[in-house]
């Protein structure tokens, strides 16, 4: 019986790893102490858990300045709060960013797992009331056809510094638990969207754009496709295979809800047009194709039958109701936003944390 009274969430601070925390305390009958452990790079902002510190700080809510990649951190942690339980989410995670700079993406993703891996073994040694839960992406697959999907035995292709390094902290953490016996869990997800998301992706650069009047930029013809998400059902099914998922098992997690890139930007367009009282059409003049990143993935798509059938899970968000609540999100948090897009939360970061 898994333990599930202190949780370290390392990534606590970023756009799944906030929302999740949010997820814990408000949907579930979680009633220990959730460590929030965030490093605050650029897509690390605490101010997102501003009503989750004033409701539970210092009480069951704590946030812990650290860096997966200084094992001494992650010691310190796992003993001040006896920790008997991992949620791993943190991770440099922008495909973009891993081509033009793949040292980070190899040093957190990789070296960061190593480094939890090798704390959690050594605190937890001999122990089977605790748990180790891996958060990954459907991106090691690699790229599927016109048909197809991905299943938890498709084998591992990637074909970015991204994926690449995801595809390698996934194997590092099922071979401490086929080597060490370590209790793991691990999940893959597509792709998320949903509130306090950082806007440099898909979703939130075309929502902003619209509202600035500014280009909608598409990668080559716009028609890869990928399976959308709402960031609380993947949360929720987070929640379920920690709870209840089986030891050295991993749990796809999917939206069931393929969407070319250009079909979802001119749906964007739409919707914002209906907000903010334009024609139908207005905005998808500003739509702008440009040149393809190296390597880009055509198709991904999700087969998430068995989180359905061992855990139950389902989706609750359709992506018509997700979308909705995402843009008026995004359109009613305009100083969330404003203080991201100027860097003012960096000043705080700053002021209350130093400049690690």
């Amino acid at each position: 019986m898994r333990k599930l009274e202190n949780i370290l969430v390392t990534g606590g601070a970023g756009f799944i790893g906030s929302n999740f925390i949010r997820y814990v305390f408000n949907n579930t009958d979680f009633k220990g102490k959730l460590i929030n452990f965030d490093k605050l790079t650029y897509a690390g902002n605490a101010e997102s858990l501003a009503d989750i510190d004033k409701a539970f700080g210092g009480s069951r809510y704590f946030f812990v300045h650290g860096d997966i990649c200084i094992k001494d951190d992650v010691d310190a942690a796992l003993k001040k709060y006896d920790i008997d339980t991992i949620i791993h989410f943190a991770a440099e995670s922008h495909v973009d960013r891993s081509i033009h700079g793949p040292a980070e993406f190899m040093n957190t993703n990789i070296m960061g797992t190593f480094n939890l891996l090798e704390s959690a073994r050594s605190a937890w040694s001999g122990r089977s009331d605790v748990l180790f839960h891996h958060v990954s992406t459907d991106e090691v697959y690699g790229s599927l056809g016109d048909t197809g999907y991905f299943f938890e035995t498709t084998p591992y292709n990637p074909r970015s510094p991204y994926s690449a390094s995801k595809a390698s902290s996934d194997h590092i953490v099922m071979a401490y638990n086929h080597t060490y016996g370590l209790p793991v869990t691990m999940t893959n997800c597509s792709n998320n969207y949903g509130p306090y998301q950082f806007p440099e992706k898909l979703i939130p650069v075309m929502i902003m754009n619209i509202k600035d009047g500014k280009k909608l930029p598409v990668y080559g013809d716009g028609k890869n496709i990928r399976d959308w998400l709402y960031v609380d059902d993947h949360n929720s099914a987070v929640w379920a295979v920690v709870n209840k998922g089986r030891n050295g098992e991993t749990y796809n997690i999917g939206g069931e809800n393929e969407w070319e890139n250009i079909k979802l930007v001119n749906v964007l367009c739409e919707k914002m047009a209906a907000r903010l009282g334009k024609e139908k059409d207005h905005f998808k003049s500003l739509i702008d194709y440009v040149k393809d990143r190296p390597g880009h993935d055509r198709r991904y798509a999700i087969n998430c039958d068995k989180l359905k059938k061992e855990l139950g899970w389902k989706q609750a968000f359709d992506f018509d109701r997700g979308l909705d609540l995402t843009i008026d999100w995004f359109l009613s948090n305009d100083q969330w936003i404003s203080r991201v897009r100027s860097g003012e939360y960096r000043k705080w970061i700053e002021k209350n944390y130093g400049g690690r």
